[in-house]
């Protein structure tokens, strides 16, 4: 014999695993928010300044000797 639903319970199940669920996704967001709050304090700055204020560095190219023509002389 097949059970009876309980249409109130189940629904009540649903409603609180998705509010822990909220509650879940609430506290990881304001653990990054502080993680952030804390590197901003410290003197860290954001990856899009820290590009920007960094120089890149550039190495030189080996450029190729140029053979110098010789120069014919004008007689």
């Amino acid at each position: 014999m097949p059970r009876k639903p309980n249409y109130k319970f189940e629904r009540h199940e649903r409603d609180r695993a998705k509010a822990a669920k909220k509650a879940e996704r609430l506290k990881m967001k304001q653990e990054r928010a502080e993680q952030k709050k804390l590197e901003l304090e410290q003197g860290a700055r954001p990856p899009a300044e820290q590009a920007a204020a960094e120089p890149v560095a550039v190495e030189p190219v080996a450029a190729e000797p140029v053979a110098a023509e010789p120069v014919a002389a004008e007689e």
